[in-house]
């Protein structure tokens, strides 16, 4: 392989029924994880993924370990298929960054597990306390995006941009008056499409700030180590290479921007030519629109696996 390689990893979104099962069928090793997760929560959140019902895997409380552990299983499963090559640079699309952590060797899978199951059920408890909702704009430049979440906030309530996801593709959040004046303005504004998403949270907003101080206690409780490969961060776009620079963005990703866009733009410059995306093939599309010439292949099934094996 020339040129430097990225694993990447998708977040919120990209649960679906019956995740990981095929891998956890194929691989003992997948199946373990699986199994050791059921035993750490204390109920078989495998049957979530794998049966449903639906309603419960979209509950954020149990969306975010599903991803997590199918993730990490997925990663398991990679490595026992003999595929040893290691990454250059990792990075998760919000949620996604915590199986980035793991994969990095900052944070072991029953930490993680344990944290990502706090911070899932600390948003649904900001969402209770401080409801919200998010908006998906199209074919508006960020500039542009900016000025429209400003002015809603002026006129209606509480805006911002969430995620830079790839050059005109951006989500914003914040409280329900605020997001649909913002969708009025965007589509005003020339946008392809302004529309709101099914969530009931404003993820990656100051409304998750009313569980900051409690998610802070526990990403200071969780024992990390340094990481062994570059994790690009969320927030900064750039590379987080201490515990103490990880603790910092878990905290600070609850309320604030994903760069996205800017944190493949700097693997790319970094010379990254190939991106895995450990699981449901999502934000590969993204990364298709940010460089259409970059490999991507993304890794979900036995024979995701094997095509990958082959390259």
């Amino acid at each position: 392989m020339t040129g430097r390689l990225a694993f990447v990893f998708p977040g919120q979104g990209s649960q679906q029924i019956g995740m990981g099962q095929e891998i956890a069928d194929a691989y003992p090793e997948a199946a373990a994880v699986f199994a050791h997760a059921d035993k750490i929560l204390g109920f078989p959140i495998s049957r979530l993924c794998w049966r449903g019902p639906e309603e419960d895997l979209n509950d954020t409380y149990n969306t975010q370990p599903a991803i997590f552990i199918s993730g990490v299983a997925i990663l398991r499963a990679l490595r026992a298929a003999g595929y040893q090559t290691e990454p250059d640079f990792v990075a998760g699309h919000s949620l996604g960054e915590y199986t980035a952590y793991v994969a990095a060797g900052a944070l072991n899978f029953e930490n993680g597990l344990r944290l990502v199951r706090e911070r899932g059920r600390l948003m649904k408890k900001a969402g209770e306390q401080n409801p919200g909702s998010m908006a998906a704009i199209l074919a508006l430049d960020d500039e542009t995006v900016a000025r429209v979440c400003a002015q809603a906030g002026q006129e209606a309530g509480w805006v911002q941009v969430a995620n830079y996801n790839c050059p005109g593709q951006v989500v914003i959040s914040g409280s329900e008056s605020g997001i649909d004046r913002a969708v009025e303005l965007a589509t005003a504004a020339g946008a392809r499409r302004a529309q709101k998403l099914a969530v009931s949270i404003a993820a990656h907003s100051k409304l998750m700030s009313v569980v900051g101080q409690e998610f802070r206690a526990a990403v200071e409780a969780a024992p990390l180590n340094k990481p062994q490969i570059p994790i690009i961060a969320n927030n900064s776009a750039q590379p987080l290479l201490s515990p103490e620079a990880i603790r910092a963005e878990m905290v600070e990703q609850l309320t604030s921007s994903l760069l996205w866009t800017q944190s493949v733009q700097y693997m790319l410059a970094q010379g990254t030519t190939h991106f895995v995306e450990i699981g449901k093939d999502v934000i590969s599309g993204l990364i298709k629109r940010i460089d259409r010439q970059v490999s991507r292949t993304a890794v979900e099934t036995p024979a995701d696996i094997n095509k990958l094996m082959e390259a």
